[in-house]
């Protein structure tokens, strides 16, 4: 299941995303408030519990969300931009970390790290990435969650191809996607058209 998040908000800071004269601090900013906007969307399907508390006056039942049931997964590196944005709306979530890169030549995802909190199948992971393009590296980043028993995977994006959103469909059509949009395609580099250009390079200044 896609879901693109049509939103004018969201629109107004992916414009100013897409344009090549955005500063990276400002590209950084514009990425974790995005990442921040999209959480509230996805949080339509997270399961909230009642609670008794007190007020300043009487007690109340109120809804809640255990919050230490969520993981936040940034693939590395351009993830982290948006899980810094996910963590402020989560902010007792746990974090695991994904670190693939794409080689250059074959285009297929290489795995250089990987690092999980326990007991994931009892979890909600939320993966990060902005970019969605040729879909390698999502695939892999959520098989080796569920190699290690991840069951409830929501996968967020920023940008996607049409290519990586059927690859991703096709391999894991139990995991939805949340995008911001969806894009024309891809280059003959892989690179999604129009697209945002790196974002990790954008993020981290390192252009």
């Amino acid at each position: 299941m896609v879901t693109v998040l049509d939103n004018p908000i969201i629109a107004h800071k992916l414009a100013q995303l897409r344009d090549k004269r955005t500063p990276s601090g400002i590209f950084r900013a514009l990425v974790e408030e995005i990442a921040m906007l999209m959480v509230y969307e996805v949080g339509r399907e997270f399961e909230s519990y009642e609670v008794e508390i007190e007020t300043p006056l009487t007690s109340c039942r109120v809804k809640i969300l255990y919050e230490e049931n969520f993981v936040v997964v940034p693939i590395l590196r351009a993830g982290l931009g948006m899980s810094s944005g996910v963590l402020k709306i989560l902010p007792n979530a746990s974090v695991g970390h994904i670190g693939l890169y794409r080689d250059e030549k074959t285009f297929q995802p290489v795995e250089y790290y990987s690092k999980m909190p326990p007991n994931l199948g009892e979890k909600i992971l939320l993966v990060t990435d902005p970019m969605l393009a040729t879909g390698g590296s999502a695939v892999a980043a959520l098989q080796m969650l569920k190699d290690k028993g991840a069951r409830k995977i929501f996968f967020m994006c920023i940008v996607a191809a049409p290519q990586g959103i059927e690859k991703v469909s096709a391999a894991h059509p139990d995991v939805p996607i949340y995008t911001a949009a969806i894009d024309d395609g891809l280059n003959e580099n892989c690179y999604i058209l129009p697209g945002l250009g790196d974002a990790g390079d954008r993020i981290f200044s390192t252009l």
